[in-house]
């Protein structure tokens, strides 16, 4: 691998979990694309392969790079306490004070993952992530024929019948997203969170998300913003994570 950069820099890589960020060692099972990659050090392949040769390569969840970019110059910019949330294929989750990551402390759930909490008797992502919301919305609009319905139906699609007036898919909606509200709530008030920054796929339904996230989190004294920066979020945090690398 040819790099533009030159030697000597420390490279800084977002990765999704569950991963060994200070081993450098992928620990994916039940993921699919990445199960391969299961047990390798992506440090040692990444500094062998590419030329000039980093001086270092340092890894940071995904979800964490997204809050830091968007605390650097994004959404958060401005905010010593921020939470973020990713909404896709899952529910992910950082919790920053001054840039820094937090993994524990008040409001904070188990290694710092949203996904982990319960909300009405189950995971969280049995509510909120894609797969939820398709299983909910498609429930009542079984093809009689048997066809594979969901196989071309995303998220995105069931926020367009929202827009257009359909009352089940803005129900559907509406529920998944009060509920990720309920979730957060007590947690953004322990935390001390003065904003909440929400990122992923789902964000570019924010005309739905926001009024239904909004309810659920009742009277909690917090900002709700969409992320600013986009897929660059990322990108941002890992610079900045990296740049900070002794």
């Amino acid at each position: 691998m040819n790099s533009t950069l030159p030697a000597g820099q420390v490279w800084g890589v977002a990765v999704p979990g569950p991963f060994d960020c200070e081993k450098g060692v992928a620990r994916f099972e039940g993921v699919g694309k990445f199960d391969d990659l299961y047990g390798i050090d992506v440090r040692a392949v990444l500094l062998d392969g590419v030329w000039p040769r980093p001086a270092e390569t340092v890894f940071l969840n995904d979800a964490h790079a997204f809050l830091l970019g968007e605390w650097r110059a994004g959404a958060a910019r401005g905010h010593d306490r921020c939470v973020g949330i990713t909404l896709g294929t899952g529910v992910g989750s950082a919790f920053l004070v001054a840039g820094d990551a937090r993994h524990d402390g008040p409001g904070i759930p188990p290694q710092g993952r949203i996904d982990l909490v319960e909300a009405a008797g189950r995971p969280l992502e049995g509510t909120v992530s894609r797969r939820a919301i398709l299983g909910r919305y498609l429930a009542d609009h079984a093809d009689p024929s048997g066809a594979d319905a969901a196989r071309d139906l995303d998220v995105s699609d069931v926020a367009e019948r929202a827009r257009a007036g359909e009352r089940r898919a803005r129900q559907v909606l509406d529920e998944a997203f009060t509920t990720l509200g309920v979730a957060l709530a007590p947690r953004l008030r322990d935390f001390g969170a003065t904003v909440l920054v929400v990122g992923g796929a789902m964000a570019g339904s924010w005309d739905l998300l926001c009024p239904a996230l909004r309810a659920g989190l009742g009277d909690t004294p917090v900002t709700l913003r969409p992320a600013g920066l986009g897929a660059d979020a990322a990108l941002v945090g890992a610079a900045t994570y990296a740049a900070a690398v002794p």
